[in-house]
């Protein structure tokens, strides 16, 4: 009888007054103390009401039960999968969406949609692995402002690759002390490449010389991110790079002479194929014969090996025992070994002058960490 009579009423009442009515069944169902009939009456009457051709009803019963814990799923979905301003006022607040739910509202829906999952007060792993997944900039950006999303290491990955174009994005992904080492790689070569292709850049610079420069500036950025990189994160970046024909012999030089020690030898682990328990000792204790086999096992020539196992040698000698500057000038000793018995024109010729310029710069930052050292002394 209270269904009959409320259809009736809700026939010929204005939009208006059902929008009230609307707003006060949804509170009574939640908050008042009904009989079973009465329950199923007011549930029956609000179903009805997904049917009513005006936005403002709907708008009213999705604004009376949206934050409620134990609101109907019968109301919830259908309202969450109305027009926008309906649909928004569910899909931000409502805890009866579970994961799966607000997954295939992701997929089904447009940008506004995956904004307000993004915002939610908590949005959980599976979820932000959605966005991160198929999330435009808009989506992004308010997942990553949000304390409340829990986005994975994986995530956090799988954005870099596909919005590393995004300044906003970039710096937001770069705050983060959890970012991977492989997806700041990304987004460091991102940098790099957005630099080279401004036209002022290139018209003072010039293409050839921008792409050498690029070059370099790629790789001492990496050998940076390879030393801050935690432990856990190494074996995944070296395998990035293995991949992206990152692990070349004059960036694999460059972390041995600055002494990336762990890197290189994940590193040597990856192109060798061998246990990396082997490829440690060989690398700490081995003989001359046998880490040439080490290197030369992981692609290198014979001419190059050799240099590498130079450069091991010294570091070795520094490691275990105090050689007065030999840290500071293992580049100008490989350079004085091998620049008289290298071909010009050979691959160990050229990893000898890209050694050279190390020791250049070491040599530079030494001389302005000195004048910085005497002005303060001064002062």
């Amino acid at each position: 009888m209270i269904i009959q009579s409320f259809l009736r009423w809700a026939d010929t009442a204005k939009a208006s007054d059902r929008a009230r009515a609307a707003n006060a069944l949804g509170r009574a169902w939640l908050e008042s103390e009904m009989t079973s009939d009465e329950r199923e009456a007011a549930l029956m009457a609000m179903t009805w009401l997904l049917d009513d051709p005006s936005p403002k009803v709907r708008l009213a019963l999705a604004d009376s039960i949206a934050d409620a814990e134990d609101a109907p799923r019968a109301l919830i979905l259908p309202l969450a999968q109305d027009q926008p301003e309906i649909a928004c006022q569910i899909i931000a607040r409502s805890p009866v969406l579970s994961d799966v739910d607000l997954v295939d509202l992701a997929g089904r829906g447009d940008e506004v949609t995956r904004v307000l999952i993004a915002s939610r007060f908590i949005v959980s792993l599976p979820v932000c692995a959605a966005i991160a997944e198929i999330g435009g900039e808009a989506e992004i950006e308010a997942m990553l402002d949000n304390p409340g999303a829990l986005v994975s290491r994986q995530s956090l990955r799988r954005i870099a690759e596909r919005h590393s174009h995004s300044t906003t994005i970039r710096e937001m992904l770069f705050s983060r002390e959890e970012l991977p080492g492989d997806a700041r790689h990304i987004l460091a070569l991102s940098v790099s490449d957005a630099l080279a292709e401004c036209s002022f850049v290139q018209s003072v610079i010039g293409a050839r010389r921008l792409d050498h420069i690029k070059r370099e500036a790629c790789e001492g950025a990496t050998v940076t991110l390879a030393g801050a990189a935690p432990q856990e994160d190494i074996p995944d970046l070296v395998e990035h790079l293995r991949r992206n024909g990152g692990l070349t012999p004059g960036f694999l030089m460059q972390a041995l002479c600055s002494g990336k020690l762990d890197f290189f030898a994940n590193a040597i682990v990856n192109l060798s194929g061998l246990a990396e328990r082997r490829v440690r000792s060989i690398i700490s204790d081995g003989r001359f014969h046998a880490m040439r086999a080490l290197y030369e096992s992981a692609g290198l020539t014979r001419d190059v090996s050799e240099i590498f196992v130079e450069a091991t040698m010294l570091w070795r000698r520094a490691d275990r025992g105090p050689e007065p500057g030999l840290f500071g000038g293992l580049t100008g000793r490989l350079v004085s070994r091998f620049r008289s018995v290298t071909k010009p024109d050979g691959a160990a010729s050229e990893l000898i002058d890209m050694v050279e310029k190390l020791h250049i710069t070491e040599h530079r930052q030494s001389a302005r960490a000195y004048a910085s050292f005497l002005a303060i002394e001064a002062a």
